[in-house]
């Protein structure tokens, strides 16, 4: 069956060979709460779909219209059987308990590379996407960007202590990352973004080099709260 949890997912777990990230606009504040309820009890009254689902989880934008849909699968091919066998009968019951969803973007991703801090128990209290769009498909460039990243991260002296973790994904078709980073709270982000610089980090030829890098076409920052996760029971 299927199990309601509150715990984050662990984004580091081996097992998920697929991340898939989705976006719903759904409208309102109140239309974000209905249609977490709705995915609930459509999710909650079936068994789990399959064994190489890992987990599900639901996070509401604070921008008070979308949600963000993060799946943890096995593979791609998994995935792609769900998708054929279980997955519009499932929209079609949210669909009905609340009309006029878009459907925005399903992106299909692998995790490349994680940066935590050892020994941190915080539970997060905000999740922070961030994500790059690059000029056409260059997955070496993708790589060579985050690792830029990681350059200019540990290059920092004093680092911003609210953020815990930074999760850099790419995309399959080699023209975006999505960074999911978790930070101890919103304001904590907010605080971070208006420190000297453009944006997080300090004004170093490292972030130079990473916000001028070759191809590098923009990119988005959202917050969002963890609203649901669903796991196998």
């Amino acid at each position: 069956m299927t199990r309601r949890t509150d715990t984050h997912p662990d984004l580091t777990r081996l097992e998920v060979g697929a991340p898939f990230f989705s976006t719903w606009r759904v409208g309102t504040p109140e239309r974000q709460k209905q249609t977490v309820e709705a995915i609930a009890a459509t999710w909650e009254s079936r068994p789990w779909p399959a064994p190489d689902l890992l987990g599900y989880h639901i996070y509401t934008g604070h921008d008070g219209t979308t949600l963000m849909h993060y799946s943890q699968w096995a593979s791609e091919q998994a995935y792609e059987a769900f998708r054929k066998t279980h997955r519009q009968e499932r929209n079609d019951e949210i669909d009905t308990a609340v009309p006029g969803i878009e459907r925005l973007h399903l992106g299909r991703y692998r995790r490349y590379r994680s940066g935590v801090r050892d020994g941190d128990t915080r539970i997060p209290g905000c999740i922070v996407i961030v994500d790059v769009e690059f000029e056409g498909p260059d997955p070496d460039r993708q790589r060579a960007w985050v690792d830029a990243v990681f350059d200019a991260l540990e290059s920092e002296a004093h680092p911003h202590p609210g953020g815990m973790s930074a999760h850099f994904h790419v995309s399959t078709d080699g023209t975006r990352v999505l960074n999911y980073a978790e930070w101890e709270s919103a304001q904590a982000h907010i605080d971070a973004l208006a420190a000297p610089g453009d944006g997080i980090g300090s004004a170093t030829a490292q972030w130079e080099r990473v916000q001028s890098w070759p191809g590098l076409k923009g990119s988005t920052v959202s917050r969002y709260d963890h609203a649901l996760g669903l796991i196998p029971d």
